[in-house]
């Protein structure tokens, strides 16, 4: 009996569909009657047969008109708009199945829920796109309450569409309290992630991208990051979707794009132009939320993307909420800063209300209290005590300590630059130093592949400059943490000199090469931090240096042009001092 009960209700119900659905009919009850008696003369045979179905109802048979059916079926069905918008006319629905382009327009002129999943049913165009979109678009109409999720969780037509993703089906459950909806509907917003990252290939979630909604693009962003998965189309999907949307994201979105750029490499000036726009706006809004502007800072530092005005009123903001920062989100200013090579106008201000701020105590961890110094130490606002605290034994034992591999090659660079900066940049320095035969100097540097190319066509071009291996050194050690990649003498009249020798009067000239990771990008490109205080630290050791830029110096262009750039930096640089 009770498949005869289910046999009636799914076949009332589909009566009414179809009459709903079969002409530009309005939701009034005397057109579902109309239509009811049509279909009962239409199908005299099968009306007959479910009227004379028995539905048991406890241990009494009741029997059930088809119209009764069809009305409870009404009831069931109708939608959230009100009931005297009579005016609105159903989507229609023609007897074969409708093109890709019609069902994307009607699933954009829909505007109730019943509109939506009638969509699915009967209807073998429906494509994995048209359903993620069409569970995007219910949503955001749950979550503003313009929809109910226990309205339609259990409708066929909505678990059809779950399967067609790949979603598990909702469960039953009568009793379910609104904390229970609310996290059902939490897995149902993001389970659509799980469709464009799982259960279609790079290239169609690609395409996916721009049905959902922009709020999930950024979780899906979020959970490329998580799973670490860098997939360059659909990043490109999403950076150029985001990008082109005029919603503007609020602060904790912006941190979570910039967290997922950040971890995973991923390099897109448009997009980071539109959320530092949009930081711009929001960030005044916010009074509490340290957290997204630490966040947001070290993100920035990591993608070397540097934006002057956003900077500064990140800044500005901590300086303004000092007392609600943690210490991690003060040390991610400086450290940012300091890799942006950014000098805040407000720069006395930070050094009389953040720089003292923080202490060793407040990091948990030795490389932490390190990254923190060295930071101070590329924007040349590191105090004596700071140095000290760094280059005593003590502290470089916890260092190792700490790192159960030894003190890796980033470490003993750092170490490096600040036993450097406090023996050439800090006047009247007293302080412990690394002594000579420390461990610390013994770190294996060398350049990444594309530099080391770049490298290579340099010194391919100096060597037909200077006629003898006499005039030139390569890829030496400073012991200040860094290579130079060329040193030559010249004397006063460009006359190349042995290196090896002592020349009073002569000019030593250490030449860098700087490639794409030796700069910041963005709005305002510059060499980074530690680029300029390599440079710093060479001047101060009496070099000149000459840096080699990998947009000016190519190793496609041809020897001789290579040889005439190098012969003019050298003849610059050398009229340069012969004239001070």
């Amino acid at each position: 009996m009770l498949g005869l009960q289910r046999y009636a209700i799914v076949l009332a119900t589909q009566y009414f569909r179809k009459a709903t659905y079969s002409g530009n009919v309005l939701r009034s009850s005397t057109n579902v009657a109309t239509i009811v008696a049509t279909n009962q003369t239409v199908q005299t045979n099968k009306s007959n047969e479910v009227t004379n179905k028995i539905e048991t109802k406890g241990e009494e048979p009741v029997k059930k008109a088809k119209g009764k059916l069809v009305a409870a079926a009404f009831e069931n069905l109708k939608d959230d708009s009100n009931q005297n918008e009579s005016a609105t006319p159903a989507i229609k629905l023609s007897s074969t199945s409708p093109s890709l382009a019609q069902i994307d327009e009607q699933i954009i002129n829909a505007k109730t829920v019943n509109s939506l999943l009638a969509l699915a049913e009967n209807n073998s165009s429906l494509t994995r796109k048209h359903a993620l979109r069409i569970v995007s678009i219910l949503s955001d109409w749950t979550s503003m309450n313009r929809a109910k999720l226990s309205e339609f969780e259990n409708d066929h037509r909505f678990l059809r569409i779950c399967r067609m993703l790949g979603r598990s089906v909702p469960k039953d459950n009568k009793q379910t309290n609104s904390n229970e909806n609310k996290a059902k509907m939490n897995g149902f917003r993001t389970d659509d992630l799980n469709t464009v990252l799982g259960v279609a290939g790079d290239d169609e979630a690609a395409k996916l991208i721009a049905s959902i909604s922009v709020p999930q693009m950024v979780r899906v962003m979020s959970t490329l990051a998580i799973r670490r998965r860098r997939s360059t189309p659909l990043l490109r999907s999403l950076a150029f979707n985001i990008s082109s949307a005029n919603d503007q994201l609020d602060l904790k979105q912006c941190a979570d794009v910039f967290y997922a750029m950040a971890s995973l490499n991923f390099q897109d000036v448009v997009l980071a132009a539109k959320l530092c726009a949009d930081i711009q706006v929001m960030l005044p809004k916010n009074n509490d939320k340290s957290a997204a502007v630490g966040s947001i800072l070290t993100s920035l530092g990591i993608l070397k993307y540097r934006d002057l005005d956003v900077l500064e009123s990140l800044t500005k903001w901590i300086l303004q909420h000092s007392d609600i920062c943690r210490p991690q989100d003060v040390s991610a200013l400086f450290l940012t800063s300091a890799t942006l090579n950014f000098k805040t106008t407000q720069i006395d201000e930070v050094r009389s209300k953040l720089l003292n701020a923080i202490v060793q105590q407040d990091l948990s961890k030795s490389h932490e209290w390190l990254n923190h110094v060295w930071a101070l130490v590329l924007s040349g606002l590191c105090d004596h005590k700071h140095l000290q605290s760094v280059l005593c034994t003590g502290f470089i034992d916890k260092l190792q300590s700490e790192q159960s591999n030894g003190l890796t090659a980033t470490t003993k660079m750092k170490l490096l630059n600040v036993n450097s900066y406090a023996q050439l940049m800090a006047p009247n320095y007293q302080g412990p130093l690394l002594v000579k035969d420390s461990p610390v100097f013994d770190v294996p540097m060398i350049h990444g592949k594309s530099k080391q190319i770049l490298v290579n066509g340099m010194l391919d071009a100096l060597k037909s400059l200077l006629s003898s291996n006499n005039y030139v050194k390569s890829l030496q050690d400073s012991k200040m943490g860094f290579l130079i990649d060329a040193l030559c003498v010249f004397d006063a009249k460009r006359n190349p000199l042995p290196v090896d020798k002592d020349h009073p009067e002569s000019t030593r000239v250490a030449l860098m090469v700087v490639d794409y990771h030796d700069v910041c990008h963005g709005t305002h490109r510059a060499a980074s931090g530690i680029t300029t205080l390599c440079f710093d630290l060479l001047e101060k050791q009496g070099y000149c240096v000459l840096p080699v830029p990998y947009n000016e110096f190519s190793t496609s262009d041809k020897l001789l042009k290579r040889v005439q750039y190098l012969e003019g930096k050298f003849k610059s640089i050398i009229s340069s001092k012969t004239n001070k």
